[in-house]
């Protein structure tokens, strides 16, 4: 297995030697791809443009709001934060030449390159990031990556409203040095701050046009690219960005990104050059999986279903956990999405190497196995406790996509077979779905998590009390202390042992059930190369090209 995140009992050097000498950056979110038609020979003034499908509308071009995928894949091409994730997935200097830690490694110093500038010809300053590290921790924002800031001093106090904006510990030194101070030494904070909810945003901008990420026109971007124009649930169009500090490292001239939301539709267009790569449809997948240009590689995320525990009957933990059982996950994974995918016996995917070496997945084993006559014997005793004759209906919601009803359809006749449960489909579209699932409107609703960061706790958290990513109605406060201390013990040894403690007391309460983990499978053309994809879901054109 290609070890893509960091060795953690040597985390503290490998990002040491990284602030030395140089970091680069559903629904679902490797290192090839590119494009289609590129120059010929004698026309070299010919334009380098790629072709790229998105899915779906961004959620948001606004940093701290468009948390999803969707989002991402634009928005890490337009903008740049301090860091960005380079070709080896670990951090290096971005907007920030270099910094340097102070107070027990918990205040950091960036300082920021004297040509890094807005797409409009502003110089991008210190107090962009405050602005937009504010923003984010914001409470007015809703932000649902806000808790990624919990790791500022002051940072929680503030979102909660506890506490207020001047209270975070970040600050402009001057106009080219950012400062933050941090609750706890955190190893992995480089990595944290490459996530696009960390990226500036424009201060004046922002101040004299709020709606400023909406449309194309108003746009200002610090990226690769700045945004050309946009056909709202249509297309979108990225240019090189002139004004970018590195600017000779890009090779495209244009990016064009589709909205189609089929992966069938999705392969006609690339199999008509309309598009120059693709996903592979699941019924396809036999016939092509082996072909030329199939790029298969490791994601850090997770396939998901979440309950929710504030709806009957999945208030009851043995009624959670008897659907959770029923559920046989390496035939969704041979026989529906048929992509190679590992078959999900946890919550935290493989790939995380802890302090003794051994990888987090093997080191916990598998906590959730398909188990159908466990999973009648629990339904009946989850039912006795609520004094149920009969199971109140169940709905089951996704939205819309045809691998998600697919797995939804397998789910309903698993659920009917292992249980004698009928179970109604639902399905929505992605941004009503989002709010609903959000509002605790669903009952039992699908879900995916693609890492934000590169560290086992980055999942955990998003199922303490309150979390904006909890979304179940599930609270423990055993496992929001261990999670808590997880966060801030500085002991891996002991560190990985809270984490471990934290992803077995979540099987054995069962808020939410596993699928499958993620991986990432593309077919490019022929003349494409240089495209990334990062295990924690950024997509980079950066280093893209059209030969």
């Amino acid at each position: 297995m290609k070890k893509w995140f960091l060795l953690f009992i040597s985390v503290l050097t490998i990002i040491a030697l990284a602030a030395c000498t140089t970091s680069s950056g559903g629904d679902d979110s490797g290192n090839e791809g590119n494009d289609g038609e590129g120059n010929s020979e004698g026309a070299e003034s010919e334009e380098k443009v790629l072709y790229m499908n998105n899915g779906e509308e961004p959620t948001s071009l606004n940093p701290p709001v468009g948390f999803d995928s969707v989002s991402w894949n634009v928005l890490n091409n337009l903008m740049e934060g301090l860091t960005r994730l380079g070709k080896d997935d670990t951090p290096q200097p971005a907007m920030a030449e270099d910094w340097e830690k102070s107070n027990g490694d918990k205040t950091y110093t960036f300082h920021l390159r004297e040509d890094a500038n807005w797409s409009n010809g502003d110089p991008v300053t210190a107090e962009d990031f405050v602005y937009a590290w504010k923003q984010l921790l914001n409470p007015e924002t809703g932000s649902p990556a806000a808790f990624l800031g919990y790791f500022i001093e002051g940072g929680e106090a503030y979102n909660s409203g506890e506490g207020s904006a001047e209270d975070v510990m970040v600050k402009a030194v001057d106009e080219k040095t950012f400062e933050v101070t941090l609750t706890a030494p955190t190893g992995f904070f480089l990595q944290v701050i490459s996530n696009p909810a960390f990226f500036p945003v424009n201060a004046e901008v922002a101040k004299e046009s709020p709606e400023w990420f909406s449309e194309a026109e108003t746009f200002v971007a610090n990226g690769p690219f700045k945004l050309e124009s946009w056909s709202h649930d249509s297309e979108m169009v990225m240019v090189k960005n002139d004004q970018y500090w590195d600017k000779d490292t890009v090779k495209l001239d244009k990016v064009n990104w589709a909205m189609v939301n089929d992966t069938n539709t999705e392969y006609q267009m690339f199999e008509s050059d309309e598009l120059d790569m693709t996903n592979i449809p699941p019924d396809m997948a036999e016939q092509l999986l082996d072909g030329d240009n199939v790029v298969i590689e490791e994601q850090a995320g997770l396939y998901f279903y979440r309950f929710n525990v504030t709806k009957e009957p999945f208030q009851n933990a043995k009624i959670r956990k008897a659907f959770a059982l029923a559920v046989n996950q390496q035939n969704i994974v041979d026989y529906v999405t048929k992509n190679k995918e590992k078959a999900a016996t946890g919550f935290v995917s493989p790939g995380f190497t802890g302090p003794s070496g051994e990888e987090f997945r093997e080191a916990n084993g598998d906590l959730v196995n398909f188990d159908p006559e466990q999973a009648k014997k629990l339904l009946e005793e989850g039912m006795a406790e609520e004094g149920y004759d009969e199971l109140p209906p169940v709905t089951l919601t996704y939205n819309t996509s045809e691998s998600h009803k697919a797995i939804a359809a397998t789910l309903q006749d698993m659920f009917t077979e292992n249980l004698g449960v009928d179970v109604t489909l639902e399905n929505t579209e992605w941004n009503v779905f989002l709010e609903d699932q959000k509002g605790l409107k669903h009952q039992l609703s699908r879900s995916s998590f693609i890492f934000d960061y590169g560290d086992p706790v980055n999942f955990l958290e998003s199922f303490v009390t309150d979390s904006t990513m909890n979304r179940t109605g599930w609270s423990n406060e055993k496992y929001d202390e261990l999670i808590s201390q997880a966060k801030t013990e500085t002991d891996e040894e002991k560190r990985w042992g809270l984490m471990y403690e934290a992803e077995s007391l979540l099987a054995e309460e069962m808020p939410i059930f596993p699928i499958h983990y993620y991986n990432q499978v593309f077919i490019y053309k022929d003349d494409v190369t240089g495209v990334v994809r990062h295990p924690v879901g950024y997509l980079e054109l950066k280093w893209a090209d059209k030969k």
